[in-house]
C-alpha cells in the first residue's frame, strides 16, 4: 500500500513503525505541530515526527485541516501535499485533529482509524484511562473506517485484550499499541478480505478527555475507587493531595481493607515500609509511591525517611485556608 499516516505520540508511532517495517510506502506523515514541553519548555518533535525524521520521511504539520477555520492556509497546504501524495489509505492513529470531510474522501480507500477499545464502548479521547477507571475487565483494540462522526465508523477488525487487577495506563497503553499496530498491518496485508461492520447502537459510552483537575483525590470515596483512579491517572496526572498545605503526588496504591472506618476520611491510620494507610469513605487505601513538590517518585520507604510526623496526619482535598 502507499500510505498516508498521521498520528502524534508514542501510541501512533508504533504503528507507523511496523507499517513500514511491514514493507508499506510511507509517503507522508502528518503529525501536531511541535509542543512546548520539559523544564525549559521549549518545542519539541513528537514521538511520530522524531521516527519520521529518522527515517528521512516526508512530514506536514498543519495547525487545522478544516479549509474555512482560522489556519485555512494550513489546510490549502495539507490538501495540495495530500492530493499530490496519490496514497491508497490514510492510517489515523492518535493524531488529534479532526478529519473533514474533504480528508476522508480524499483516498480510494478512505481513512483507517487505530481506536484503543471496543467499540462502540469508550468513543473519544481517552478510552483507556476511562476503561480503567470503571474497572473493565477486559478492553481491545478496533480498526475502523472513518466517517464524520466520533469514532462511529464501520469496524473492520477487533481484537480483545484484557485488563489485570494492577494494571495501570501506562502499561496498557504499551500492549494496545502493540496489538494495534499489529492489527493494522494484518488489514492492509488483505484489506478486500475484511467486511466493514457497523457499529452497534448499544452499549455506546464516551471517554471523555483526562482534565488535570481530576487528580484530586476525595478521601470520602470508596478505597476501590480510588485505587482504580491512581491505576488510570498513571502516568496523568496522577494523583493529588495535601498534607499540612503542602501538595503530594499519590502514584500508586492499592486497598487495604474495605471495612467501614470510623475516623475521618484521610486520617493516616499507619505508616510502615509496607506502605501509608489512609482511613476513606469506607475501606482503607494503602500508598505505595508518592512525589514532594518539586522530588521525584519515592517508594514509601524513601519518602518517610525524610519526613517525621506522618502517622495521624489528616490528608486533605485543598490547603487549609
Amino acid at each position: 500500500m502507499r500510505i498516508i499516516f498521521a498520528g502524534t505520540p508514542a501510541f501512533a508511532q508504533q504503528a507507523l513503525s511496523a507499517l513500514h517495517q511491514a514493507g508499506h510506502e510511507i509517503a507522508l506523515v502528518l503529525t501536531q505541530p511541535d509542543r512546548p514541553a520539559g523544564r525549559g519548555m521549549k518545542p519539541q518533535a513528537s514521538a511520530v515526527k522524531q521516527w519520521a525524521i529518522d527515517h528521512h520521511l516526508n512530514i506536514s504539520q498543519p495547525r487545522s485541516l478544516r479549509l474555512d477555520g482560522g489556519f485555512a492556509s494550513d489546510a490549502q497546504q495539507a490538501q495540495q501535499l495530500i492530493a499530490q501524495t496519490h496514497a491508497d489509505v490514510m492510517v489515523v492513529a492518535a493524531y488529534g485533529l479532526i478529519l473533514p470531510l474533504w480528508v476522508l474522501q480524499s483516498m480510494h480507500l478512505g481513512c483507517l482509524n487505530i481506536h484503543a477499545s471496543l467499540l462502540p464502548r469508550w468513543r473519544g479521547a481517552a478510552p483507556i484511562h476511562r476503561a480503567i477507571e470503571a474497572d473493565d475487565t477486559q478492553t481491545g483494540v478496533c480498526i475502523m473506517q472513518m466517517d464524520e462522526g466520533l469514532d462511529t465508523g464501520a469496524v473492520l477488525l477487533q481484537r480483545t485484550h484484557p485488563i489485570g487487577p494492577d494494571t495501570t495506563t501506562h502499561q496498557l497503553h504499551n500492549e494496545l499499541a502493540q496489538l494495534g499496530a499489529q492489527c493494522m498491518v494484518n488489514v492492509l496485508s488483505d484489506f478486500k478480505s475484511y467486511t466493514p461492520v457497523a457499529q452497534s447502537a448499544d452499549g455506546v459510552t464516551y471517554a471523555k478527555k483526562i482534565d488535570k483537575k481530576e487528580a484530586v483525590l476525595d478521601w470520602s470515596q470508596h478505597a476501590q475507587v480510588l485505587a482504580r483512579r491512581l491505576r488510570a491517572f498513571d502516568p496523568f496526572p496522577g494523583g493529588l493531595t495535601y498534607l499540612n498545605n503542602e501538595p503530594l503526588k499519590i502514584w500508586s496504591a492499592k486497598v487495604h481493607s474495605n471495612s467501614l472506618q470510623h475516623l475521618s476520611p484521610g486520617t493516616v491510620l499507619h505508616v510502615s515500609s509496607e506502605g501509608i494507610d489512609v482511613a476513606c469513605g469506607e475501606g482503607v487505601l494503602r500508598i505505595t509511591s508518592l512525589q514532594r513538590t518539586g522530588g521525584k517518585r519515592l517508594s514509601v520507604v524513601q519518602f518517610i525517611q525524610g519526613f517525621e510526623g506522618l502517622a495521624c496526619a489528616v490528608l486533605q482535598m485543598a490547603p487549609l485556608k
